[in-house]
Formats: C-alpha cells, sequence, structure tokens
C-alpha cells in the first residue's frame, strides 16, 4: 500500500494545480470543511511552528489532527492525531477510503494524483473522520497552488520566506511571497513572522485584497526576552492579547523562539484572544504546552562527549539561522560538519553560511536519488572551505565516525562536536544511524 503512494509522483517535482486534489476531496465529501483548520506556510520554520501550535491546542483540552512534511522516518509521522503518528492499521485504512476515487480521478486528468495530494486526501478524510476539533496543516511547497489550500484557514501563518524552490516558485523573494500569500483568504486571520521587507509588501497587499486581519511579528506580538537555560531556553513572549513569562522552550535557537511567538499568536487569534484583554489564554497551560514542544532534527542533541548535533536546514537562509544558533546557544572550542544536500539546492549559499563555524567539514552523500553526488559537493566545499578544511567520506556512517574523530583531535574536554545538515533526508539518515528511529 504504501509502495502504491510512492509510485506516484514526488512532492518535489509537483505540476501546480488545485483541481486534481479539489476533485478527490469533493468525492470524499469535502473533508476539510469538517472541523476549522490553521494553516502554516513559509520557506523555514513551518514544522516546528505547526508543532508547537498543535502543542498548545492540546493543552486547551482540544482535539488536533496534525499534517506535516517531509517525514523523517515513516510516512505515518505526517498524519497525527492528539501528537501522535496514525498506527499502521488506521493508516491503512484511511487510504483504502480513497483508493476507489484515485483511478477515478486520474482518468480524467492528464497528470496523476501525486504522491502529496494523496496523503493531502488521506489526512483531510482521517481528521474528518476522528473526528478532530481543529487541524493544523503545513503547506508542503509554496501556497496557492499547494495541495493544503483546497481547505480556506480561519488562521493563515507564514513564517519566514527566502530563496528556495525557484524551479517552482521563482527566483525572487517577492514571487515566492505571492505563492505563499495565497493561504490568506477572505475574512482569515493572517499571522506573519518577521520578513524580508519584499515580502512583508506582498503579504500585506494580499491581506488588503482578500480583507484578512493580519498580525504582524514584531508589532503586534513578539518575543520579549530569551535567555538559555537547562535542555532549551526561557522565553518571554507578548502575545496579541498580553504577555506570558516564564515560557520554557526545550529547544535551542533563537529562530525556536521565533517561532515560539508566532505559535502563540495563531492560538490566540484562533481561540478568539486577540481582540480583548479578558482573553488571554492561562499561562500555566501556555507554560505547559510549550515545555512539551519538540521538532526533531532541528538542532537536535544526539549524543555527548563529543556533542553531536542534527539540523535540517537545507538552503542558505535555514544554514544562516543554523550557524547563527550555534555561535549563540552552544560553546563549542572545535565544530566539524557533516554535509550531505540534495543537488537542486544553493550548495554554495549552503556552505557559505556555515563555514565561520565549522573549523572542517567532512562532505558526504545520503541515500537519495536526489543527492549532489559527493565528489560535486566536495568541490563546491573546496571552493568555500578551502581544500585543507575539507574531507571526502562517501557513506553518510564512515563520515560521521571520521568527523568524530575530528571533533576529538587537540580539542579541549567537553568542548568539542560535530554538526549534521545539508538536508532532512541526510538528518533521517543520520537519525537512524545514531540510534534514534521515531520522531512524534
Amino acid at each position: 500500500m504504501e509502495q502504491s503512494i510512492l509510485a506516484r509522483a514526488p512532492e518535489h517535482d509537483l505540476v501546480p494545480s488545485l483541481d486534481r486534489i479539489g476533485e478527490l476531496l469533493d468525492l470524499l465529501g469535502s473533508p476539510q470543511e469538517s472541523a476549522p483548520v490553521i494553516q502554516v506556510a513559509g520557506t523555514n520554520g513551518k514544522t516546528s511552528t505547526t508543532r508547537m501550535i498543535e502543542s498548545l491546542l492540546r493543552e486547551f483540552g482540544l482535539r488536533t489532527g496534525r499534517f506535516t512534511s517531509p517525514h523523517l522516518h515513516s510516512v505515518r509521522e505526517r498524519i497525527c492525531f492528539d501528537g501522535r503518528p496514525v498506527d499502521p492499521d488506521r493508516f491503512v485504512a484511511m487510504y483504502d477510503d480513497v483508493a476507489p476515487y484515485l483511478d477515478l480521478v486520474d482518468s480524467r486528468h492528464q497528470v496523476r494524483l501525486s504522491f502529496f495530494e494523496v496523503l493531502t486526501a488521506m489526512a483531510f478524510a482521517g481528521f474528518a473522520d476522528a473526528p478532530v476539533d481543529v487541524s493544523v496543516v503545513e503547506v508542503g511547497m509554496g501556497g496557492t497552488w499547494d495541495a493544503t489550500n483546497v481547505a480556506d484557514a480561519v488562521v493563515a501563518v507564514v513564517t519566514p520566506i527566502a530563496i528556495d524552490h525557484v524551479r517552482f516558485l521563482g527566483s525572487t523573494i517577492d514571487a515566492i511571497a505571492a505563492e505563499k500569500a495565497g493561504i490568506l483568504k477572505p475574512g482569515s486571520y493572517g499571522v506573519l513572522a518577521q520578513q524580508p521587507v519584499q515580502a512583508a509588501d506582498v503579504l500585506l497587499r494580499r491581506s488588503i485584497e482578500v480583507d484578512a486581519i493580519v498580525a504582524r511579528e514584531g508589532l503586534e506580538f513578539g518575543v520579549v526576552s530569551r535567555s538559555l537555560a537547562v535542555g532549551g531556553q526561557l522565553l518571554g513572549l507578548r502575545g496579541l492579547a498580553g504577555e506570558y513569562d516564564e515560557i520554557f522552550l526545550p529547544l535551542l535557537g533563537g529562530h525556536q523562539a521565533h517561532n515560539a511567538s508566532v505559535a502563540l499568536a495563531a492560538v490566540e487569534a484562533f481561540l478568539g484572544g486577540a481582540h480583548s484583554e479578558r482573553q488571554r489564554l492561562d499561562v500555566d497551560f501556555v507554560r505547559a504546552a510549550f515545555a512539551n514542544a519538540s521538532s526533531p532534527g532541528r538542532l537536535e542533541v544526539v549524543r555527548r562527549s563529543p556533542t553531536v548535533v542534527l539540523d535540517a536546514a537545507h538552503n542558505p537562509a535555514g544554514a544562516a539561522v543554523t550557524a547563527r544558533a550555534i555561535s549563540e546557544d552552544f560553546h563549542f572550542t572545535r565544530l566539524v560538519g557533516v554535509v550531505a544536500t540534495m543537488a537542486d539546492k544553493d550548495v554554495h549559499g549552503i556552505l557559505a553560511h556555515l563555514e565561520p563555524v565549522l573549523a572542517e567539514v567532512v562532505v558526504t552523500e545520503a541515500a537519495s536519488e536526489r543527492a549532489m553526488p559527493v565528489d560535486e559537493l566536495a568541490a563546491v566545499a573546496v571552493e568555500v572551505f578551502g581544500a585543507d578544511r575539507v574531507e571526502v567520506v562517501r557513506r553518510l556512517d564512515d563520515a560521521i565516525d571520521s568527523a568524530v574523530d575530528l571533533a576529538e583531535t587537540d580539542s579541549d574536554l567537553g568542548g568539542s562536536g560535530v554538526l549534521v545538515t545539508g538536508s532532512i533526508v541526510t538528518v533521517a539518515q543520520a537519525r537512524t544511524l545514531l540510534g534514534k528511529n521515531s520522531a512524534s
């Protein structure tokens, strides 16, 4: 069954259209309309923000459905009920519910339903069948033409926008922002993370066109304070309806603090707290929700002595955020990178942002047909780091071992580390190698 889904066109090779998914969901009885939807678009931070939103909603007693992508270990991770991946039997049952309609829709279009479209339909149908009180849905790519955009979100969240997926979304911030702005619908509530000026202009114009209410990070809400704490960070957040102090977040990086502020504003907007000081959320519930937040593969520490950190940064903007977080939240005396990327990414840009924080880099190749061949990656790495700081190791397991050995060489006790990054595929495979097989 899973192979039947995987045999369809992959999500990185889409043919933009809402016709196929729209027709499939019509045949299923429009399940995307069965519960209110909070939708999350953006270039980076979508998954972490989606997970935080869902954690908050569950703490307030709501039954949730969560749809995210891509997955780390199992496709079932993408569809979650009350924070837990759908179990195997239920996943099969959800596929069986939509399977009778797939050939029919395929026969009516020149392009078959894609892998992502089928999963989107399964998620919405499963959420309707549960039923859930609210669906928290991460956009796969872009916004306007993404399969998830068949739903009209009551709260539309846009995390920071940067250059990525240029083949489908365009090569400028304006063009990419215009695509992502498509999730803002008439009457929706837009929650916008801090954006480049060009992106902010596009998003605000769209909100005016569709008469959407907008809250902007740094103006209507934001991070008031942030300090490092054991196992994470302690935050002060200003929400739409008041301030929330002493929020412990067990995730590292200033960007996660900003993701938390966006998630809080989104939930305030959804629960109606945006319009009245009296509707301020119970701070104890907020604290409990963030204390339980997780985001596997995002600055995730999976080993000590030396410390091994996994991060799924896969574009220059993401790599810049990772490098900043490493500098601010970690205290490495020697950090060695293990990098494997996909061939369609701006690899030079990724490596350029990582170069200042890495003593050396071990380049390798992830097990994926999309992976950049290790020799090509090595050539780019030499341009950025210089030949004396680059080591080539063809297998990821051997690359991690080599990086650990390098990190421990001539380093102060306890101050060495390894950063494995470059793609979500790389991080997923590294997690498995290092004994992490679950990403719930």
